[in-house]
């Protein structure tokens, strides 16, 4: 089996436009939660979100190209324009046709559907967008990133809701262990900041409703009641090793494992068991010859609802076992709030910088973990830990039921 490693990172982040950005504010426990400024958002029951400030597409691509993409879109572009750079990929001096993309997203484009709606009611069909389907669908955060750096190999958009992200960059991993690519730009990218997806969320009761900004994402609090809707992308450049060291790229970590499961249970909530994510784990680390024991740290889907942490905090300890209460947990969501098909992506980086760094981030806002008996993790609380980082999982949970768990460690010869 190939070995697969990470020469480049991108991020579009409530917290940072680059990975170094986003890796800083971190370390600074910034949270990226405010005010929705997207749209009037005064008679929604959920007033605040995790958005992308000050992004302009015009600094990652051409306007026109720019002009022919939604949001979305545009972060993957952007982030994986990040990554390639890092990467130092020069696409004349490789085989088109074995490099690829897996850039998923788990909504496309809400805002397209919205604003075409209103253009069938006021003006009639025969004014919709000319580009209405090709801005909408969520395979396009694939196509415009292989459009635009040219890459011609396996070109998929794996939709898992909120594991798309995760289950993107795991395709991509067993693409380039069977051969199929030599390397893969994989991720995922969202922007559903929108009336559909934050009424929408919020009819489903999974958004919280507060205003406080700062007790908003709390995942394993006592006091969580919903998750925060995020916006942006996380990429990666996934490569084979003897390709990565042929061209003399700088390796930031070794993709050693992905495990994917269904709960087979519900729409939204995960298994009550936990079986279903503990068993991505356990596979994840089969996949990746590594035990329990071994594991650094684990960057938990973490999504401050109530189901999701109980649920999670099963799915480890039946995955872990003894040593579950020892491995630092922690949920990158408390900082960017739910980022849905790009929330994977992004953590997915995050462990990698703690790999880099040797630090592990805390649970921000995290005050009083669930005084339910159950809640006996280590979730990491009222500051980052500086402690040597060798293997992570990452864990993403969807709604269908789709379980995923990445496992990263440390480069070694």
């Amino acid at each position: 089996m190939r070995r697969v490693v990470v020469t480049g990172m991108g991020a579009i982040t409530p917290i940072g436009l680059n990975v170094e950005e986003f890796w800083k504010s971190v370390k600074e426990s910034k949270v990226g939660i405010g005010p929705i400024t997207q749209f009037d958002a005064s008679e929604y029951k959920a007033k605040i979100a995790a958005e992308v400030k000050d992004f302009n597409p015009k600094d990652y691509m051409d306007p026109k190209a720019a002009k022919r993409m939604e949001r979305f879109s545009q972060f993957a572009v952007a982030a994986a324009k990040e990554a390639i750079e890092q990467a130092g990929i020069d696409m004349e001096k490789e085989d088109p046709y074995m490099v690829g993309t897996a850039v998923g997203s788990g909504t496309g484009s809400l805002q397209v559907v919205e604003r075409n709606k209103e253009r069938i009611l006021t003006k009639g069909p025969s004014r919709l967008e000319p580009l209405m389907v090709p801005m909408m669908i969520p395979n396009m955060a694939s196509g415009n990133v292989s459009i635009l750096f040219g890459l011609k190999g396996k070109s998929i958009n794996v939709v898992t809701a909120c594991a798309t992200g995760t289950h993107n960059i795991g395709e991509a991993f067993r693409t380039i262990q069977y051969g199929d690519a030599d390397v893969m730009v994989a991720g995922g990218a969202e922007s559903a900041v929108c009336p559909t997806g934050v009424g929408g969320f919020a009819a489903l009761t999974a958004l919280n409703t507060t205003e406080d900004c700062s007790r908003a994402s709390i995942p394993f609090d006592k006091d969580r009641a919903g998750f925060v809707l995020g916006e942006g992308a996380g990429v990666v450049v996934l490569e084979e090793l003897e390709h990565a060291k042929k061209r003399g790229a700088k390796i930031l970590a070794e993709l050693v494992g992905y495990g994917s499961t269904s709960d087979a249970y519900h729409i939204t909530s995960p298994a009550e068991d936990g079986m279903g994510a503990a068993m991505a784990m356990k596979n994840a680390m089969k996949d990746a010859g590594v035990t329990p024991s071994q594991v650094s740290y684990i960057n938990a889907h973490g999504t401050s609802t109530h189901h999701n942490d109980l649920f999670e905090t099963r799915a480890i300890k039946v995955a872990m076992g003894d040593v579950a209460e020892k491995i630092p947990v922690s949920s990158t969501k408390s900082m960017v709030g739910h980022l849905l098909g790009a929330a994977g992506g992004i953590e997915l980086i995050t462990c990698i910088k703690s790999i880099e760094d040797g630090y592990i981030h805390e649970n921000v806002g995290l005050k009083n973990v669930d005084d339910d008996p159950e809640f006996t993790l280590n979730y990491v609380k009222d500051h980052g830990i500086n402690t040597d980082v060798d293997v992570c999982l990452s864990n993403s949970l969807g709604f269908g039921g789709h379980n995923a768990t990445l496992a990263v460690r440390k480069y070694v010869e």
